[in-house]
């Protein structure tokens, strides 16, 4: 979306008075350092700073040293991938007439790079994110804006693409949103709260142009966004591994900016586990779900942006302290979800025979879970081989719904073993018609219905029985199925999933996702030309194309977090 020249100079006479509240206005010259040339990273012997152990982060630790060799001959696959970056401009081979693997893209790839930078927002004259969707033929509500979490596809597809300046620029104005006041009512919000979006306001009149935010004051329900802070931390370290280009991340806002969200999630209270409580409608699934407590897409998110700040922190004081802390947290927070959010045959077996009311610390149902609360449809969901995280876990709760997106984030930041990386995609294969069926990809599975839904959901209409957040098929998750499938080793599941997509999206005009239980149906509130199920599309087929991009949106596992001794049947792969 282009925008008319402005006068810049003009831009920095508005007064205080002017500017509507939480309006936020920017100073350009306090990144005036980052227009200059950056600072590269000498990757083709250097070890890969996600291939540091935690260990080598405790109390006690070395300074970072950059000059340690790298394995080149290590027969993993992902650790050859880890040692390639995309550097800047180089561009996918789909902006030619052939790609790099000799094969001819697919027609809809120029139609969607069309529809991508037809979506860009202008701020002063430069890219700063993507709208959330061009559809003329609805109300803009606030599909006007651009979403931190909308934005990460967009952001890698031009990171692939070698364009980094629009995500440099979408990371600083982001930051310096997070530094603003933010208010619901009367009580303020947590200092390093990101925002869930912002939209660009222009005046004609002074021919001028501001930002707004919104920090969770206009969300449905009210409910401030955990995920935006991690999603920033993420794209912050893809960003860094893209380019080479760690002038960004040192810089004193980013890493003030990175403490901030640190200090919400780590600081200490009446938690007696170390993942995030948290409200419902906190994520992706910004409606009331009964996603409320412990949420699979949260904890998986917190883990990443942990693993991703662990990368990214100088270590100077202030930063070893956070280091220090992050250590700690990710231990535990690793053993804590492989050990309780964990589900496959033997483990729903184990939970079907709990015994209840135990009261000591060799309690075997530590959270007291009735063994009648098990939902009928888990017993034919569970095949014989494969696993998955579940939904959600709290005292006498379980949650054992599918979610897509916190399962492939669990692989993509190795929270999940090898060997549960490996059963969650058994699972996917072997419930293909339940998870993809006409259009992938299920954001939960099963869908809520009658009293159930009527109860969790509050009567939502826009969440009935497989449609929106509720079962319904949102084809943006592509992306992470596609980098869930190379991590594993297991691309002809995305090879599969995009050739279905790719029968319908263009011709449907790109919807933000689609009803029914197989997917069958555009959605009844769908938005057409939805940038991030173009977005997707796009990173999910130049990461087939050249998988070594998916070092920038994957680490590997940590050999010091040791995984739970057990194993079960699904695991003997």
């Amino acid at each position: 979306m282009s925008t008319p020249d402005v006068d810049v100079n003009h831009n920095k006479n508005i007064k205080t008075e002017d500017i509507l509240c939480p309006l936020v206005e920017y100073e350009e010259c306090d990144f005036s350092k980052l227009l200059e040339k950056p600072r590269l990273l000498n990757i083709d012997r250097q070890r890969s700073l996600d291939e540091r152990s935690l260990s080598e982060l405790s109390i006690g630790m070395s300074p970072r040293h950059s000059t340690k060799g790298v394995d080149l001959n290590s027969s993993r696959f992902f650790e050859q991938l880890e040692s390639i970056c995309s550097p800047v401009g180089r561009r996918s081979g789909f902006s030619t007439p052939r790609s790099q693997t000799g094969f001819d893209p697919h027609p809809m790839v120029a139609e969607a790079w069309e529809a991508l930078r037809r979506s860009l927002v202008y701020f002063r004259g430069q890219p700063v994110g993507t709208i959330a969707a061009l559809d003329n033929t609805e109300e803009n509500l606030n599909y006007d804006q651009v979403f931190v979490r909308d934005f990460v596809p967009s952001a890698l597809a031009f990171l692939m693409n070698g364009e980094p300046e629009i995500v440099k620029n979408f990371i600083l104005k982001t930051l310096r949103l997070q530094s603003w006041e933010k208010k619901i009512d009367r009580f303020q919000l947590g200092e390093g709260v990101m925002p869930a979006s912002f939209k660009v306001l222009h005046d004609p009149v002074r021919n001028s142009e501001t930002l707004i935010a919104d920090f969770g004051e206009s969300a449905i329900g009210r409910v401030a966004p955990v995920d935006s802070g991690f999603w920033w931390i993420i794209l912050l370290r893809a960003y860094t591994k893209s380019t080479g280009d760690t002038s960004l991340a040192e810089l004193p806002e980013c890493q003030k900016g990175m403490r901030l969200i640190l200090s919400l999630c780590l600081s200490e209270g009446f938690d007696t586990f170390p993942t995030l409580l948290c409200a419902d409608g906190c994520c992706m699934i910004d409606r009331r779900m009964g996603v409320y407590g412990y949420p699979i897409e949260i904890q998986a998110l917190f883990f990443m942006a942990l693993r991703c700040a662990l990368l990214l922190l100088k270590q100077d004081d202030e930063g070893k302290e956070f280091i220090e802390r992050i250590v700690k947290r990710l231990h535990a927070l690793s053993y804590h979800m492989r050990s309780y959010f964990w589900l496959d045959l033997k483990q729903l077996n184990d939970i079907y025979r709990y015994k209840t009311e135990e009261y000591s610390h060799t309690a075997v149902n530590k959270f007291n879970v009735m063994p009648d609360s098990l939902p009928e449809w888990v017993f034919d969901f569970m095949p014989l081989r494969g696993g998955y995280f579940i939904g959600n876990v709290s005292p006498a709760r379980m949650d054992f719904r599918w979610f897509c997106l916190g399962n492939c984030i669990a692989i993509l930041s190795s929270l999940a073993t090898p060997e549960q990386s490996t059963a969650i995609m058994d699972l996917i294969e072997s419930r293909w018609e339940e998870l993809v069926g006409e259009m992938p990809l299920k954001v939960c599975y099963p869908a809520m219905e009658t009293h159930e839904w009527r109860i969790i959901t509050g009567c939502d209409p826009k969440n009935t029985r497989w449609s929106y957040h509720n079962g319904g098929s949102w084809p943006v998750l592509l992306w992470l199925l596609t980098a869930a499938c190379v991590k594993t080793g297991r691309p002809q599941i995305a090879r599969r999933a995009i050739e279905i997509a790719e029968a319908r999206l263009l011709k449907d005009h790109w919807p933000e996702y689609y009803d029914g239980k197989l997917g069958r149906y555009i959605g009844k509130q769908s938005r057409k030309a939805q940038t991030w199920s173009v977005a997707g599309y796009l990173v999910a087929k130049m990461m087939l194309e050249d998988p070594s991009h998916l070092g920038m949106i994957a680490i590997e596992e940590d050999k010091q977090m040791k995984p739970v001794l057990r194993r079960s049947n699904s695991w003997t792969l």
